[in-house]
């Protein structure tokens, strides 16, 4: 998230508004989900994966992604996990998946 731009003091224009300082808002715990937090975690997330595979919306996305569709597989991933951010990072994380099997 960008920083915000600072207040003029001025009652109108785009900074309009009281000065005021910025309060330093700890980390929430929840902002973490998701993080691998320990070597244990990974390997377990990995077996986990090696195991049960990829769901059938993540493999039509690799082949989106290995057609050079990379558009319509974010719109797909977009659709599947509600935001396109979260597609993003999915779409990443599939596309590192494609170029490692690639290498091998």
């Amino acid at each position: 998230m960008a920083a915000p731009i600072a207040k003029t003091g001025i009652a109108y224009g785009a900074n309009a508004g009281h000065i005021t300082t910025r309060r330093e808002i700890k980390p929430r715990a929840s902002n973490a989900k998701g993080n691998n937090h320990s070597k244990h975690n990974a390997f377990v997330r990995d077996l986990i994966r090696e195991v049960v595979g990829y769901s059938p919306y993540e493999r039509r996305i690799m082949e989106l992604l290995k057609n050079s569709r990379d558009k319509r597989a974010r719109k797909l991933g977009k659709k599947r996990l509600g935001t396109l951010r979260r597609s993003k990072k999915k779409i990443d994380e599939l596309s590192n998946v494609l170029a490692a099997a690639r290498r091998h």
